[in-house]
């Protein structure tokens, strides 16, 4: 089968960072489902795998988590779904990965496809969705609105305030939706680019901020002093101070990117929560509750095809090719995308 490796640990630009290869198409056992992949979408996690993961010796490494497919082949313990089904998933970082035509993911971390969506529609969803999600609901625990159809209209000042710093990026995106469709919360995101504040504005943002200037000031400017929730999806080194400053006493501080250290004790003063999301963790360790990934994509589905939530598809890149796939790691390098990149279809000359 076709796939995307590498070797070395080597810059974007270097034509050997990411090759065109053939390798031997994995078989299903167990309760893997054998994809064949159809589209594909790239988040910061490949490129920074691609930097620091050695490749197995002589071997390619193949990385990617997300994509969208169809199921060809299943193994003998898969209950959850047929050869036919459209899927989409986010995959297992401890496993190969989705730039490869077909690939081999545990059924209790798969999702069905929403119907109403394309494969790259589908794609672009699954890792920032569970990312979003888990953060929202598991760990920062966000009070989910009674009913989509709920009477009850708080007023500003009653509802819950949540701040998201880079919001419009993959996971800000989707999560800036899920806040707006699933809660009652104000929404204050950040983002810089006039496109990008745009973009938020059309996702449900109650108010966007410039995240260039001091946090805090930036804030008040919306009328808000201090918010309840603050989930840092990137820089959070850099921002750390104003976070805090911006939070309520009691409030709750979620991150997922990689500060390389953080003064816990800042936290203190005002009795405040710290929550990490690493949405890998739970395929990682093979924990009991792994297949709550499952069902969390099929309502998610439920809810797009619903109308309710939207694909975060911002740029599309042709088919999956080395050199296609080279452009999309440069892009998220160089913090030149807001929603998500994808690619779909596999090139007869790659």
């Amino acid at each position: 089968m076709k796939a995307i490796g590498y070797q070395d640990n080597l810059p974007i630009n270097n034509e050997m960072a990411l090759q065109d290869i053939t390798i031997d198409t994995p078989v299903a056992s167990g309760r893997d489902v054998l994809v064949e992949v159809k589209a594909i979408s790239v988040n910061p996690v490949d490129y920074k795998i691609r930097e620091s993961r050695p490749a197995p010796k002589d071997e390619f490494a193949v990385i990617g988590w997300d994509a969208a497919g169809v199921v060809t082949a299943v193994g003998e313990d898969v209950s959850l779904f047929s050869i036919g089904d459209r899927v989409y998933y986010a995959g297992d970082l401890t496993r190969s990965g989705s730039n490869a035509e077909y690939q081999l993911v545990d059924e209790r971390i798969v999702g069905r496809m929403p119907e109403s969506l394309s494969f790259s529609e589908a794609a672009a969803l699954p890792l920032t969705t569970i990312t979003a999600w888990e953060m929202l609901f598991d760990r920062l625990q966000v009070p989910v609105a009674p009913s989509e159809n709920s009477d009850d209209t708080k007023t500003t000042e009653s509802r819950p305030t949540i701040l998201v710093v880079g919001a419009a990026g993959g996971v800000g995106s989707i999560m800036t939706q899920l806040l707006k469709t699933r809660t009652q919360a104000v929404i204050i995101g950040t983002a810089s680019r006039d496109e990008s504040v745009k973009w938020l504005k059309t996702l449900g943002a109650d108010y966007v901020i410039n995240h260039h200037n001091p946090l805090s000031d930036e804030l008040k400017k919306t009328g808000i002093t201090e918010v309840d929730y603050v989930v840092s999806l990137n820089n959070t080194e850099e921002h750390f101070a104003e976070i805090i400053e911006c939070l309520k006493p009691q409030g709750k501080l979620g991150l997922i990117d990689d500060p390389k250290t953080l003064d816990a004790n800042a936290l203190k003063l005002k009795s405040l929560s710290l929550h990490w999301e690493f949405m890998f963790a739970r395929s990682m360790f093979n924990t009991p509750d792994m297949i709550e990934q499952h069902h969390l994509l099929n309502q998610v589905a439920t809810m797009i095809d619903a109308g309710q939530l939207k694909t975060t598809i911002a740029h599309e890149l042709g088919n999956i090719t080395a050199n296609n796939l080279r452009h999309a790691h440069q892009m998220l390098e160089n913090r030149e995308a807001h929603g998500k990149i994808v690619l779909e279809g596999w090139s007869d000359n790659a």
